[in-house]
């Protein structure tokens, strides 16, 4: 988590950034990490894969997963692991899961926290627009569930954007996760071009604003990819954006290519600049933020209590 200010450096620099081209699109030093091993990441993964669970920390092949599973912390994606949707930096599977639901799956997860002693858990979930509520009673389930099973784990949701149903929204805030988290991904303009078209900038501002007026004493969160060809003028205006809505938590990586037929890396940022960028963020106020070319929405999640 980045605490103090650094002296800033010229954004556009040899020092500051490479391009994929400058690598010969191989990943840089700083990106690579060793595969996931242990006596506590073996322990973990069985118990998920006995109750049927999907982890983002798995399906998203995360480089920090060693790191969080042995700090007792996990990101579970809920709802299945067919998406309604097709943003362009995604590996998760596009389709329509028509309307399908597994009502006992809140049940599963809280029992793996509980058994797991899980002490941070993000929630997360693939789009379901074929769902009228988007998904938002089985976020809600899921979160009571680990309230009666494992009350003394933290809570976060990781929300879609329920195609702006505010409604469903309330659903979601009103089951008193800890966190309400809902990522804009990247900046305004390169919004169309990196997420579903479904998926909209003002859009997502609009649920994050509506989910602080709902609960404003608990937390929310938000997070961008960089690397995708965004100007520093850009990210600042999405750390305003996200101040001007109430937002408490921000987080940058780097984004990752999942494969050929996802959208390039245009850059590649070192840990400097990072930290740089994330001292910034830290100037706009925001109560955590977390910076690194590593860093995903929920690293270091827990860190915020």
């Amino acid at each position: 988590m980045i605490e103090v200010d650094l002296i800033a450096r010229p954004f556009d620099t040899p020092a500051t950034r490479a391009t994929q081209g400058d690598t010969g699109g191989r990943k840089p030093p700083w990106l690579r990490v060793s595969l996931p091993s242990g006596d506590e990441y073996e322990r973990v993964k069985a118990e998920v894969n006995a109750l049927g669970l999907h982890t983002v920390c798995r399906e998203a092949a995360c480089p920090n997963l060693a790191e969080c599973w042995g700090l007792g912390t996990a990101t579970i994606m809920i709802l299945g692991d067919l998406c309604t949707r097709g943003c362009r930096f995604c590996n998760v599977k596009t389709g329509n899961p028509r309307g399908e639901i597994d009502w006992l799956e809140p049940q599963r997860v809280a029992e793996a926290v509980r058994e797991l002693g899980w002490k941070y858990l993000v929630l997360t979930a693939v789009d379901r627009d074929d769902l009228p509520d988007g998904g938002a009673l089985i976020f809600a389930n899921t979160v009571r569930a680990i309230r009666e099973r494992a009350p003394g784990a933290r809570v976060e949701i990781l929300s879609g954007d329920y195609r702006g149903d505010l409604r469903a929204v309330d659903i979601v805030v009103d089951a008193k996760p800890d966190v309400f988290a809902h990522n804009l991904e990247t900046v305004r303009r390169l919004t169309p071009s990196v997420r579903d078209k479904r998926a909209k900038y003002d859009q997502s501002l609009a649920v994050l604003a509506h989910a602080k007026r709902r609960a404003p004493q608990r937390y929310t969160k938000t997070s961008i990819m960089l690397g995708l060809g965004e100007t520093q003028d850009e990210i600042e205006s999405a750390m305003d954006d996200a101040r001007a809505v109430g937002v408490d938590i921000f987080t940058m990586g780097q984004y990752l290519q999942p494969s050929k037929k996802h959208l390039p890396v245009v850059e590649f940022l070192s840990p400097g600049e990072f930290e740089r960028l994330g001292a910034i963020a830290k100037r706009r106020g925001f109560h955590q933020v977390v910076s690194s070319p590593l860093s995903r929405s929920s690293y270091h999640a827990e860190q915020a209590f």
